[in-house]
């Protein structure tokens, strides 16, 4: 009952496009921009191209992450995230994470999941080349990016409880947490760092794990 009671409450979000046309996707834009195709059959043979379009750093204006949707290359809707943008069909669910997107699908009416196309000159369409071209190379990145989070959960997390249970408030009612991991200043960086670029990877490709991603982010 939250799912739909959410659902309902992003849809009520979405305002109307102004009709601007599509601006092609610039190399620069890799770090700041994500953009998404949907290619919808119609009956006749042909079909209708739904893009959707992200600023990861926040309108202008508002500073508020939105996701821009885009119907056969002209404005259509627009949403603060998370967004549900109806399209023929079903709608596309956007959801970020503290490293980027984590969803960009398309939900039919029936409850079929299919996640979009990146464009091809973004950060996530040069990283879908890469998991068609060189799968093996793709998999052992992912693993390792996998990896570094899970070791960042284990080397971070008690760093940063033990200074939480010193508050003498939460000292007095559960006791202080000595941490087993101690680690120097620049090593703390470094895992930072690491696990900054491995939460970002996986966001290319759209994956999040609450615990892995979540905790990280």
């Amino acid at each position: 009952m939250f799912n739909r009671w959410r659902h309902r409450l992003a849809v009520r979000r979405v305002k109307p496009g102004d009709g601007r046309p599509l601006k092609r996707f610039r190399w620069w834009q890799s770090i700041s921009r994500s953009l998404f195709y949907l290619r919808l059959p119609e009956g006749d043979g042909r079909h209708t191209e739904y893009a959707v379009d992200v600023r990861q750093w926040g309108n202008r204006e508002t500073g508020e992450v939105e996701a821009d949707l885009y119907l056969d290359g002209m404005h259509h809707a627009r949403s603060k995230l998370p967004a549900v943008l109806p399209v023929r069909g079903g709608a596309v669910e956007v959801r970020a994470s503290a490293f980027g997107l984590k969803r960009c699908h398309y939900v039919t009416a029936e409850g079929a999941e299919y996640q979009l196309v990146p464009d091809p000159d973004s950060a996530e369409g040069r990283r879908a080349r890469l998991d068609r071209t060189r799968p093996a190379l793709s998999r052992s990145i992912g693993f390792l990016s996998a990896t570094v989070l899970g070791l960042a959960l284990l080397l971070l997390i008690p760093q940063m409880i033990q200074p939480l249970t010193e508050i003498p408030p939460v000292a007095e009612r559960i006791g202080t947490f000595d941490s087993p991991v101690r680690l120097p200043l620049w090593l703390n960086i470094a895992v930072t760092a690491a696990t900054l670029t491995a939460g970002t990877e996986r966001a290319l490709r759209l994956r999040y794990n609450w615990l892995l991603d979540g905790a990280a982010g």
